[in-house]
């Protein structure tokens, strides 16, 4: 009786993880704009418009371009698809998530980069030259800030001995001077740089463009309209929302909940919803007042990411 218990509790952690996520993703991207209409003047639209959005793009019909094989169709629902396994197996609201032993940070990478894999990929079945010109933009910048990502993973791994994410987050309770250590912080700078390269944000992409030399994420999506369009907005939400919820987690785990029960789990919600609430206004905050990157520029970016996580992994190694 106490197994059956504890696989429910398990599948409904995960579940409210996953609906948390869900919704708060777009929230938290129009809490964002919110914060730069503001801070520039202007008044902007509400905080719930993209879950409005959202709605209205689900009601329309579904288009797909000629000679558009399966690919453009499971582009969108495997970006969320990633998103979904993510968002329930990681350590989000709890340092127990389901799977938790198996949570492995290099191994939620790779489901990441599986989703960012197949958008690029529909993005070039279509034939469009928008779309080989996303795709192939988004790649090289993926290929930049991949190894700087797997270099800080391993720097923050070395002084605990493993990648498991959970165990990384406890580590930070148990031992809060971990979080202080210069190997921590320059690989969650590292890390914070590749969210920033991975989510489309500024300085690495302009999220609000419509400027078609300038396009790295909208270039992919022209050609999906209706619920296709929808699936890609939401898993792109529910992506930033996961990152900037494993780096506040990471740089500051308190709240989290560290025991079995709803109320400690309710709690690490609303723990997780007001350090990515804060993250994301900062990041908000910042893009108000930096410019767009030229393309030929980023690799300088993303090279300063990787050197900082290689210092990283080299600190952690000489003071293990």
């Amino acid at each position: 009786m106490s197994t059956v218990a504890g696989a429910v509790a398990q599948v409904a952690t995960a579940g409210a993880q996953v609906v948390a996520v869900g919704i708060g993703g777009p929230v938290l991207v129009g809490a964002m704009r919110k914060v730069r209409c503001r801070i520039e003047g202007r008044v902007g639209p509400p905080i719930g418009q993209p879950l409005r959005d959202l709605r209205k793009l689900f009601a329309k019909q579904r288009m797909q371009p000629d000679r558009s094989s399966w690919v453009f169709a499971a582009g969108p629902v495997v970006l969320v698809a990633t998103a979904v396994v993510i968002a329930a197996i990681a350590p989000l609201a709890t340092d127990g998530p389901p799977l938790g032993r198996t949570t492995d940070f290099f191994a939620v990478v790779f489901v990441l980069l599986l989703g960012s894999v197949f958008l690029a990929l529909a993005a070039l079945d279509t034939g469009t030259p928008f779309g080989g010109m996303g795709s192939s933009r988004a790649m090289t910048i993926g290929a930049l800030a991949e190894p700087a990502l797997l270099v800080a993973l391993l720097a923050m791994s070395i002084p605990v001995r493993t990648s498991n994410l959970p165990v990384l987050v406890r580590s930070g309770l148990d031992h809060p001077q971990l979080i202080a250590s210069p190997e921590r912080i320059l690989a969650l700078v590292s890390f914070l740089v590749v969210i920033l390269a991975e989510s489309g944000r500024l300085p690495v992409d302009n999220p609000e463009t419509h400027l078609e030399l300038t396009m790295i994420h909208e270039a992919m999506v022209l050609e999906y309209s209706g619920p296709d369009l929808a699936l890609v907005t939401l898993g792109a939400s529910m992506r930033l929302t996961i990152l900037l919820g494993l780096l506040v987690n990471l740089l500051a785990p308190w709240g989290i909940a560290d025991r079995p029960g709803a109320a400690a789990f309710a709690v690490g919600l609303a723990a997780l919803a007001l350090k990515v609430a804060v993250a994301g206004i900062a990041i908000a905050t910042f893009e108000v007042f930096t410019a767009k990157l030229r393309l030929f520029r980023l690799p300088e970016l993303l090279a300063g990411a990787f050197v900082l996580a290689v210092v990283a992994a080299v600190t952690a190694l000489v003071v293990r």
